[in-house]
């Protein structure tokens, strides 16, 4: 009886000191009196904790705040560079290595270039340890600090069994991250990218849409993070939120899954650049160069139209089957929001009997194309720091 009244009394300490952390993270500093307030703990519980986080390097002491009477109160702070968390972003032609700390500050980040053809992951892997090593010494962190590195990885994943099932952009399937774990000094952490994106734009925004939620993330393929009443639904095989590999177009082109017509096909980013270099006869694959010629060419702000119409398909076909009460885009395009969002919107929102713009919201990603890799920072601090595993 003794022995499960202290194990119940360490676990409600645990809670009660991640409670405090994710407070002051949103807030920044607090008094004792006003964490208690927040929190509806006794003022004891508070001190003792608070205590401890002190000990622990996550909080200090930032002087004493104003009195109307009494004691001035103590100032408690959050300190950000307490603990530090690093995201990998493995994409089809390059691989993103960023330090994040606990305010997802951006630290440090490191770029290479990806092989056309991954023959050897684990030469990948040593060579992101190498980067990453490079970091550390730079800034000359102690490990211990490090609560662990998060890869974001295009394609199906199982986090629990640290698995890549398949990526078939990256033409790859079965690549078992426990197999690396050796590479590292701290835990490894691996999430689908639309997943990764969607828990980044769920929790570091905290924009009160966490209850209802669907990520687009529009990279050279398209995933889907889909929050339901604030919990990551990733489906009974772990494979919802794979609408990229939806069919748009009936015996449409091939794609590289196996099936024909894909949306991810008609609506990715790279099925735009794909596009305007046809039509144009020009090599670049820069977005930018010709989302700006859309803005006065006939020709290219044709094929922004169409590629909108597709979009905007798959987006409907969306709504119908999860009737989210927000949407949010990522990736490259959302920094384009303000050539395309009005005509997307009015794409998806055409009359129809189900649904309307205030009913579903469809708004673009204000952390851009850094959704997914500071989701992949998130990661190490959510399972070891933050808040319990939220995924149905």
């Amino acid at each position: 009886m003794n022995k499960l009244n202290f194990i119940d009394q360490e676990t409600i300490k645990v809670i009660n000191q991640k409670k405090i952390i994710q407070l002051l993270y949103r807030n920044k500093q607090m008094t004792k009196q006003d964490i208690s307030k927040a929190l509806k703990l006794s003022i004891p519980t508070v001190i003792s904790n608070v205590k401890e986080l002190i000990e622990q390097g996550f909080l200090d002491e930032a002087g004493v705040a104003e009195s109307t009477g009494g004691r001035k109160p103590t100032i408690i702070r959050f300190i950000a560079d307490s603990r530090y968390s690093f995201g990998v972003c493995i994409a089809k032609d390059k691989v993103r290595i960023i330090l994040s700390n606990l305010n997802f500050d951006i630290i440090e980040e490191r770029f290479f270039d990806l092989p056309s053809k991954l023959d050897n992951f684990k030469e990948l892997i040593l060579r992101i340890r190498k980067e990453v090593d490079y970091i550390i010494s730079a800034h000359n962190i102690t490990t211990q600090k490090i609560l662990g590195i998060g890869f974001s990885l295009p394609g199906t994943v199982n986090e629990k069994k640290l698995l890549l099932e398949n990526a078939p952009n990256l033409k790859v399937k079965n690549i078992c991250f426990k197999e690396f774990q050796d590479d590292f000094e701290f835990p490894i952490f691996v999430e689908n990218e639309a997943n990764a994106s969607a828990y980044a734009e769920a929790f570091i925004n905290f924009n009160n849409i966490i209850n209802s939620l669907v990520f687009i993330s529009i990279t050279e393929g398209i995933g889907t993070g889909i929050i339901i009443g604030d919990n990551l639904y990733k489906g009974y095989n772990k494979r919802a939120g794979e609408f990229g590999h939806m069919t748009i177009l009936k015996d449409g082109d091939q794609c590289n899954c196996g099936k024909k017509g894909c949306w991810e096909l008609y609506a990715s980013q790279k099925s735009l650049v794909n596009k305007y270099k046809k039509a144009f006869g020009d090599d670049k694959n820069d977005l930018d160069y010709f989302l700006r010629l859309a803005e006065d060419n006939d020709k290219a702000k044709e094929i922004l139209d169409e590629y909108l119409e597709y979009l905007a398909e798959g987006i409907k076909n969306i709504i119908l089957m999860l009737d989210p009460r927000n949407i949010i885009i990522g990736g490259e395009i959302s920094y384009y929001k303000t050539l395309i969002e009005k005509d997307l919107k009015s794409k998806v929102f055409e009359e129809n009997n189900f649904y309307d713009e205030e009913e579903c919201k469809i708004s673009f990603s204000e952390l851009q194309g850094n959704a997914s890799i500071l989701g992949a920072t998130l990661l190490p601090m959510e399972k070891l720091f933050f808040f319990s595993e939220k995924v149905i």
